[in-house]
Order: structure tokens, then C-alpha cells, then sequence
């Protein structure tokens, strides 16, 4: 979650290195190069704090039944029997059988 420097390729690409654990991510192709600059850009127009509010809003539900918060998961889908439609996820509390239903936002 801390800001990491951008550093360049000795063939001009950009790449990430966290210090910490020393994993590097380095950006290849074109496509990649476009979409990466352009994440850039997004993450000095909106600061990063307002941006995981905004997504723990979206993805972080609470359980009508035990008040239980949880982030969606893929393992927590609830599907119709009937057409396989999602309907909301299952609260991962044992013993807890409340659905969260899954509102489309427009």
C-alpha cells in the first residue's frame, strides 16, 4: 500500500520493485505500456484512499442475520437453482445461513 517508484528497463520499459518482499513486475508490449501510463495518470487524479473507500463500499457486504462484514468473495456466490442467476453471497460465518442479495448499481 505504499507508493513505489517507477523505474525504467535498460530497453525503456517501465517496472516496480517492491523493497520489502522483492517481487518485480515488470510492463511489457505496447498494450501493456498504454494501459499502464494510463493507470498512472488515474492514480494522480483520484487520491488512493478516496478510491478504496469507494471499493470497500462496492465489495465489502454486511450479513442481515449476524451483522458479519466480508468482502466478496468468488467461493461466497449464491445461484439460482432455476437459471443460475447470481442472487447475492452467502454470509462465510459457520453456521450463519444469511444471504446478502446482490444489487445492481446504475
Amino acid at each position: 500500500m505504499k507508493p513505489r517508484e517507477v523505474r525504467t528497463t535498460k530497453k525503456s520499459k517501465p517496472c516496480l520493485t517492491c523493497d520489502p518482499c522483492g517481487i518485480q513486475l515488470f510492463i511489457r508490449g505496447p498494450a501493456g505500456i498504454e494501459e499502464f501510463h494510463r493507470l498512472l495518470e488515474g492514480s494522480m487524479r483520484a487520491d488512493v484512499l478516496s478510491r478504496l473507500q469507494e471499493m470497500e463500499q462496492r465489495y465489502r457486504l454486511n450479513c442481515p442475520e449476524c451483522g458479519c462484514q466480508f468482502w466478496i468473495e468468488p467461493r461466497l456466490i449464491k445461484t439460482s437453482v432455476f437459471d443460475g442467476s447470481l442472487q447475492g453471497f452467502r454470509c462465510p460465518q459457520k453456521n450463519c445461513r444469511g444471504i446478502v442479495k446482490w444489487e445492481r448499481s446504475s
